[in-house]
């Protein structure tokens, strides 16, 4: 059965030649790497067997900046989504908050859409896809920046970054996503878990509205397991817009939004868990929950797994709970990490702690700085992280190897610095005026990106 998938996916992939041949494409120059084309493991082809979820269903990303780990929700046989894996980023850069503008380092915040024309299987960071920022909301906002990516190579400005063999898995499961008719998969940009205490603790933060405005699709999903509908009117998110009337509904980026509601048929479940999740974030405020530093110094964050690493006093199995592994292991930093900057003692001092019955006494911003502080030796060792159980698979001791003939065919351009967002990730702006980013010219039926990323990724 495994070597069926297999098999299948070959083909799938030597298609997608084919309709660059037919399209009329230089096939010798936009052949898909090996790297493009690889199977999922047996192992990940299993577990799915084992969640119920074909091979080539959609699937749907969520990640999440305080707790750096990025998921991938699968749809089952019923037709929702369920969780697969989760996997620990390996480096983002910024604040919390969303990008705003060029250069400002920020890593892209809301809800944005990827299709194949945006998949690079000959980037310069081994593999990425596009997010597509600014997507309708952030030009209605007057934000402005591109090229912004999640890829390999674990090095970030204004990214999101994975290691090879992460990125490798994670691009295979969006191929394949596509190769089983999906036109796009959505990412949902979180900058943390929005749970009540987390809303809590950083309630002093200026991104506050805009995060109760995108914490609505986050419990539509979280109450349905099914896709968000996006749209954007008078420079807002709006989810799952339906007319009262039943009519059809227009919505404008920049114009007033009409009447409209949610579905009747998940309605009342998600203004329960809405009215829910404000009495408790009243709760945590009245008890003094401590809140967490604006502008924490340390340019972004890195999975604890990764400090661990660089530290090198922490075995990869220390940090995952004992269980199967399923797909590709954590996998090699490489030799272009750039870790995250150890903060001020007076950053550190600004966090207070938590109520002793609190969900958690210590936020991950705490632990990431502590962690960061201990893997550079700016303050005195302390005990490593405790176990993250929610980590799907147990972190390897060893890179994966590849071909560097077949495998790594676009390699990073020697001498080229880590601050690549400055050239890259902070390019001019190419987005059109629509919410769907431009297809590539060429490709998989015009869809499948086979060029370079614009000398970014």
């Amino acid at each position: 059965m495994v070597q069926l998938r297999v098999c299948r996916t070959l083909l799938a992939s030597a298609a997608v030649a084919c309709a660059l041949a037919l399209a009329g494409c230089d096939t010798d120059s936009v052949s898909l790497p090996a790297k493009a084309v690889r199977p999922l493991s047996p192992d990940m082809y299993a577990e799915m067997q084992q969640k119920n979820m074909p091979t080539d269903s959609p699937i749907l990303v969520r990640i999440f900046k305080e707790e750096s780990e990025l998921e991938i929700w699968k749809q089952d046989s019923s037709g929702k989504f369920a969780h697969l894996k989760t996997y620990p980023i390996c480096r983002w850069s910024g604040e919390l908050g969303p990008k705003v503008k060029q250069g400002d380092r920020q890593a892209p915040e809301g809800f944005y859409t990827i299709t194949p024309a945006q998949m690079n299987p000959n980037s310069n960071y081994y593999l990425s896809f596009n997010l597509g920022f600014p997507n309708a909301y952030d030009r209605a906002n007057n934000r402005d920046g591109a090229f912004l990516m999640v890829h390999g190579d674990c090095s970030s400005a204004g990214c999101y970054a994975m290691t090879d063999e992460q990125i490798g898995e994670i691009f295979a499961l969006g191929r394949d996503s596509f190769f089983g008719g999906q036109k796009a998969f959505q990412v949902q940009a979180y900058p943390f878990r929005m749970t009540p205490l987390n809303m809590a603790r950083h309630r002093n933060n200026p991104a506050m509205p805009f995060w109760r405005m995108i914490k609505q699709g986050y419990d539509i999903f979280e109450v349905t397991h099914e896709e968000p509908k996006v749209d954007v009117c008078d420079r807002h998110y709006v989810f799952n817009a339906v007319s009262p009337s039943g009519a059809p509904l227009t919505l404008n980026p920049h114009g007033a939004c009409p009447a409209y509601r949610l579905p009747e048929e998940i309605a009342s479940a998600v203004k329960a868990k809405e009215t829910e999740d404000e009495r408790k974030i009243a709760e945590y405020t009245q008890r003094g929950t401590g809140t967490v530093p604006v502008h924490m110094g340390t340019d972004g964050g890195m999975h604890t797994v990764f400090l661990a690493r660089l530290k090198q006093k922490a075995s990869w199995e220390s940090y995952s709970r004992p269980a199967k592994v399923i797909g590709a292991q954590p996998g090699d930093m490489g030799n272009n990490v750039n870790p995250p900057h150890v903060p001020g003692s007076t950053e550190l001092a600004a966090a207070p702690a938590l109520p002793a019955d609190a969900e958690s006494t210590e936020s991950p911003w705490q632990k990431l700085t502590a962690s960061v502080s201990n893997a550079f030796g700016s303050r005195p060792a302390q005990a490593a992280p405790a176990p993250q159980p929610q980590l799907a698979a147990a972190p390897a001791p060893k890179r994966v190897a590849h071909n560097s003939s077949s495998t790594k065919v676009a390699q990073k351009p020697a001498g080229k610095s880590d601050g690549h967002a400055q050239q890259v990730a902070e390019g001019p702006s190419g987005q059109p005026a629509d919410a769907t980013p431009a297809a590539a010219s060429g490709g998989f039926d015009n869809r499948w990106s086979a060029g370079a990323d614009q000398n970014a990724h």
